[in-house]
C-alpha cells in the first residue's frame, strides 16, 4: 500500500467516531463516514462536481455541497448509501487489481472493450445514472479478481 493510501486511511480512521464494541453504526455515521470516503475517491479519480452528484444519485446542488461541507450532518438515503458502498467496492477492488494507485485511479477514465462497457469507459458506464450501471461495473470487477459475479 502506498504511503498516500495509508494516510488517507488513518486521517479517515482518527476522524471516525468512536464506537463501543459490538454497537453498530447510526445512518448519521455511516453516512458521515460514506461521504468523506466518497469525495476522497472523486479526489483520486478526478471527478467533476456534475459527475459527483450523478454517482450520488443525482440530489440536488445545494444538498450536494451541503454534504461536502458538513458530511456529519448528512441522513442519506437507502438508495444513496447504496451507491456509496458499490462506489467503495469499486475503488478497493481496483486497488486490489491495479495496485500501483496511479493505474487504479486512472482505469475508471479508460476505454474498455469488455462486454459491461462497449468501448467506454467503466465511468461511462456508472454516469447512466443506475444504481443496476454501479453494479455491473462492481460485478465485473469481483469477477477479474476471481470473486463471485
Amino acid at each position: 500500500m502506498s504511503s498516500a493510501a495509508v494516510h488517507r486511511l488513518s486521517t479517515a480512521a482518527a476522524r471516525a467516531p468512536k464506537l463501543s464494541p459490538g454497537a453498530a453504526p447510526s445512518m448519521a455515521e455511516m453516512s458521515a463516514a460514506g461521504l468523506r470516503a466518497f469525495f476522497n475517491i472523486a479526489r483520486d479519480w478526478h471527478l467533476a462536481i456534475d459527475e459527483q452528484i450523478v454517482l450520488l444519485g443525482s440530489p440536488g446542488r445545494s444538498t450536494f455541497f451541503k454534504w461536502k461541507a458538513a458530511p456529519e450532518s448528512a441522513r442519506l438515503s437507502r438508495d444513496t448509501l447504496e451507491r456509496l458502498s458499490l462506489l467503495l467496492g469499486i475503488y478497493k477492488a481496483l486497488q486490489i487489481l491495479l495496485p500501483e494507485p496511479a493505474a487504479a485511479d486512472a482505469w475508471v477514465k479508460k476505454p474498455n472493450g469488455a462486454p459491461p462497457f462497449g468501448g467506454a469507459s467503466a465511468l461511462d458506464r456508472m454516469l447512466a445514472g443506475n444504481v443496476s450501471d454501479l453494479v455491473a461495473v462492481r460485478q465485473y470487477l469481483d469477477a477479474m479478481r476471481g470473486g463471485w459475479a
